[in-house]
């Protein structure tokens, strides 16, 4: 769900993007977040707490937390809430405290 009219604010959508989240093509706008992307795609879990596998959703939205950690594009710990969208990412949930997986 994303709002699309609001009676102060102007949103200027930037053009259609797709990523990939966990091998699913999710579709956003450039310039948006992933977890922004996410949530209006219906995903509210982006990852679960290390010790005791809580889930954790859209929290603060400033980068400040570490609820929205995800993993982009192979590199683990990255704030989703504070990284835009671009065309072909590769998202997933991480697994723990992340690792960084070597090709």
């Amino acid at each position: 769900m994303r709002i699309e009219t609001h009676p102060i604010l102007d949103f200027k959508r930037g053009p259609k993007v797709t990523f990939f989240f966990e091998g699913r093509p999710v579709e956003g706008f450039s310039g948006e977040t992933i977890a922004a992307a996410l949530h209006a795609a219906g995903v509210k879990i982006l990852r679960h707490s290390v010790k005791l596998n809580r889930p954790r959703g859209f929290f603060c939205a400033i980068g400040k937390c570490s609820s929205c950690l995800m993993e982009v594009d192979g590199v683990p710990n990255v704030f989703s809430c504070i990284t835009t969208i671009k065309d072909g990412m590769q998202v997933k949930r991480q697994q723990g405290r992340g690792r960084i997986t070597l090709s």
